[in-house]
């Protein structure tokens, strides 16, 4: 069972204790991320999580950190989202204590040398260089401009090469004075830890308790007709993404819309799994899922396709998106239940899924439900909560397609759409 406590520094701690384990997942979530930027800046938040890997007083350079975590094998890295920056290392438990002090050197001292964020930004435009010439990375973005458009949202979690090569040092250390406080931080650890562990860590993370707790610029969604991006490639197979708004974390409509998600194609008996690979032959990946923020949400179909039979494909796509909101059976959904329950309870096992579960709850809703209270919310759901999330969401006034492939006309593609309406 999980346990909260405010630090004395103001840093809020949540505690996963897995007696059988043998690892600890130590997990630092900070509430910042690329919805937080200006245009000017965009990209910011992943260039200081890059920053925090090159070197503080105590460990010099990215060599003095990395030997230390690859010394005890440890896995090591961070992340980047448009809401959240992590940090983690997982590794044996007896060798937590090195984590806390290396983690917390990390993100309290690092040095952002000027000369080092020269380097650095020719690392981070290879990897926005990367993300575009990889179609199914890159259509994520795409179909974010789309479904965003207007807001912070919509720009690339990376940013673009000039906003990269535009930022100083001093743009970083202001943008992680003005962010990394304690009322934006959560510290996740689960697995096997002791009490001298907690100790360890109250000490070691120790932020600034006058950085007030961000805000960001709300997403109102008044889309009343649907959206088209068209991205041309010459590929040999076509990426297509395709959502609808929807919820976000704290709407009770969003269980039944995970289990409608998993039964229109979140696993290899879903509909679209079944429809448009099995049955047609058309895609080797279609599935579907949800994004969700604080403010808002998705519903999203994405698929690797026949370029040539790309519209064919979106037709089969649009007419299960439309049948489900009519016809729904008792099996599949009994079938979706047990699939969600399943999942969890193996996600679960790790030691860095379980940190990511309850410091994700923590730090975007303040609440926390545990893995049988979530799936006793999922087992609650009725065929009549399915139909009505259906409707609700799936309304081809409010789709958002986005393609990368060969294509350099949408009209095909808007025909489709709109013949669903």
């Amino acid at each position: 069972m999980y346990s909260k406590q405010i630090l004395k520094n103001n840093v809020r701690l949540v505690t996963v204790p897995q007696k059988e384990a043998a690892t600890a997942t130590l997990l630092v979530l900070v509430k910042v991320g690329s919805r937080y930027e200006t245009k000017k800046l965009s990209g910011i938040s992943h260039f200081i999580e890059h920053m925090m890997f090159k070197g503080t007083k105590k460990r010099p350079n990215t060599l003095a950190i990395t030997k230390e975590m690859d010394g005890i094998g440890a896995e090591f890295n961070a992340f980047t989202g448009r809401d959240a920056t992590g940090y983690y290392v997982k590794a044996s438990s007896k060798h937590l204590p090195l984590a806390i002090d290396v983690l917390s050197d990390m993100l309290l001292n690092s040095k952002f040398e000027a000369v080092e964020v020269e380097k650095e930004k020719g690392t981070i435009v290879e990897e926005i260089n990367m993300y575009e010439d990889n179609p199914r990375m890159c259509i994520e973005e795409v179909f974010d401009e789309l479904i965003f458009e207007g807001n912070s949202m919509s720009r690339s979690i990376a940013g673009t090469r000039d906003t990269v090569r535009g930022m100083t040092n001093l743009d970083m250390i202001g943008y992680k004075n003005k962010f990394y406080g304690s009322a934006n931080i959560v510290v996740t650890v689960s697995g096997k830890f002791t009490d001298a562990d907690l100790k360890l860590i109250e000490k070691s993370f120790v932020f600034s308790s006058s950085v007030k707790k961000n805000s960001f610029s709300l997403f109102v969604n008044d889309q009343k007709a649907p959206r088209f991006k068209i991205k041309f490639r010459e590929t040999e197979q076509a990426q297509l993404t395709m959502g609808f708004p929807a919820y976000s974390y704290f709407d009770d409509k969003l269980y039944a819309l995970n289990l409608l998600a998993v039964i229109l194609g979140g696993n290899m008996s879903s509909r679209l799994f079944l429809e448009v690979r099995e049955k047609h032959g058309l895609a080797y990946s279609v599935r579907s899922g949800l994004d969700i923020y604080e403010d808002t949400g998705s519903l999203i179909v994405s698929a690797g396709l026949d370029k040539i039979r790309i519209e064919k494909a979106l037709t089969l796509i649009c007419k299960e998106l439309k049948r489900i909101k009519k016809d729904l059976n008792s099996a599949e959904i009994k079938r979706g239940k047990e699939f969600l329950a399943g999942k969890t309870a193996l996600d679960l096992e790790d030691s860095a899924s379980a940190a990511q579960w309850y410091g994700q709850q923590e730090l975007f809703t303040g609440k926390m439900l545990t893995p049988a209270e979530k799936i006793a919310k999922i087992m609650a759901v009725t065929k009549a909560d399915l139909v009505t999330v259906a409707e609700e969401v799936i309304n081809f006034n409010k789709a958002n397609l986005a393609i990368i492939g060969p294509f350099k006309d949408q009209k095909p593609f808007e025909k489709i759409i709109k013949s669903f309406k």
